[in-house]
């Protein structure tokens, strides 16, 4: 029989924030990250199941996890076996991947739902729920998470979430737990010290197993940057500008192409040596669901460069179409990027040490690349990983291209073969 420990105060409210007279019984959703082993998930899907017993009857509500396997692993198994033992009566569908729970007289069912990758978002269409909880949200695509949560269309229905910690720019983060008030969300933050079953020798073993960033994030729970990072040297106190861009001298604009993978533009000016990235464009059709032509990008280039007078506009050398389709408007130079990675990469780390790089606070899509542009240890040369690159994909351009044409800069000269 299954014996319960004591529950922190952090862990109640998780179970309880719906009830009538809490505190926050009039919040639309719950946010519970923090440490591993805090018991976040058995406190959220005894309260989820909870408060859709006592508030519905038969109703439909989603459990939903990376995968079916892993949610039936981490989150079904253990919540029926204390169900069970709480008096209520389970029925799993296994081949059919839903529950009906009974209790009271009462009775609802919960389909388990995986978000594994973008085509998820699919699975989850079509159904109507009365609440969702999604457990590790943080490693569910943005697309199948906003799915399950407009799949929530009846009356006082309510979301739930779970997650351990990612990188600071990740996209929960920024949405839904900086943005927690605005969506009329409780935020609950978790530690160890929360799950008064583990054991002060648990705690400790935990504790020693990791260190530097994932003793921040698995520990103590903090948002923060992976290890491996391309440019370690940036730093926002450094590199971000704030306020009003300062009157430039001269412009570029840079562009990394994409129809399916994101398309990234930077306008670049120069002013008393330093170049600043002043604004930017980035489409990512994935989760904006919309996929746009050459015209439609080169209309976005336009707004971008505004009444500037660019000097250049810089694009990826692969984008073939997307450059004749700048140099066949006849408004701007159009040259193909130098696309040399390694030196590219050496070249952007020599001018953000020296601060010669600077970027406005507008930039928000650069700047969170910035935390994520790491290295790619699987492979055996030295050669970043192909994502979350294409804002500095196109600030690399920038620097191999346009800065050859600066040979007044003082950034770097390019020496060339004498023919003999």
């Amino acid at each position: 029989m299954t014996k319960f420990k004591p529950f922190s105060k952090r862990q109640i409210t998780a179970m309880n924030w719906w009830c009538t007279g809490s505190p926050y019984e009039s919040h639309d959703a719950i946010i519970c990250d923090g440490a591993i082993r805090s018991g976040k998930t058995l406190c959220m899907s005894l309260g989820f199941v909870s408060w859709s017993m006592f508030c519905f009857d038969g109703a439909s509500f989603a459990i939903c996890g990376k995968t079916i396997t892993s949610v039936r692993r981490n989150l079904v198994t253990p919540l029926l076996q204390n169900l069970s033992v709480l008096g209520f009566t389970c029925n799993d569908k296994l081949s059919r991947n839903y529950i009906d729970i009974h209790f009271g007289g009462k009775s609802n069912r919960y389909y388990l739902f995986g978000g594994k990758d973008e085509g998820s978002a699919a699975n989850i269409q079509g159904v109507t729920l009365a609440g969702v909880l999604l457990d590790e949200v943080a490693l569910m695509p943005r697309s199948f998470v906003e799915q399950a949560v407009a799949r929530c269309s009846v009356a006082h229905s309510r979301f739930w979430f779970n997650c351990n910690p990612e990188h600071p720019f990740h996209w929960f983060y920024t949405e839904w737990i900086q943005k927690a008030k605005q969506k009329n969300a409780l935020y609950l933050h978790f530690t160890m010290e929360d799950n008064l079953s583990l054991s002060e020798k648990i705690k400790r073993r935990y504790e020693e197993m990791y260190s530097g960033v994932f003793y921040e994030r698995f520990v103590l729970g903090k948002w923060v940057a992976a290890q491996g990072l391309i440019y370690p040297m940036f730093s926002e106190q450094q590199h971000v500008v704030h306020g009003e861009p300062p009157i430039c001298e001269k412009y570029y604009i840079s562009c990394d192409y994409g129809t399916v993978n994101p398309m990234s533009m930077g306008l670049w000016g120069l002013s008393n040596g330093i170049w600043y990235r002043l604004r930017e464009y980035y489409h990512n059709s994935r989760t904006a669901g919309v996929l746009k032509t050459d015209e439609e990008y080169y209309d976005a280039l336009e707004e971008l460069a505004g009444e500037l007078t660019v000097t250049a506009v810089i694009v990826d050398p692969s984008a073939a179409s997307f450059i004749q389709c700048v140099r066949r408007h006849g408004k701007y130079r159009c040259i193909a990027a130098v696309n040399d990675v390694a030196v590219g990469i050496r070249r952007v780390g020599d001018l953000l040490r020296s601060g010669k790089l600077r970027f406005h606070e507008s930039c928000t899509d650069c700047l969170r690349e910035f935390s994520l542009y790491c290295w790619d240890e699987g492979l055996k040369h030295d050669a970043p990983k192909k994502e979350n690159d294409h804002a500095m994909d196109d600030m690399r351009y920038f620097v191999m291209t346009a800065l050859h044409e600066q040979t007044g800069s003082g950034f770097y000269a390019l020496s060339a073969n004498r023919k003999m």
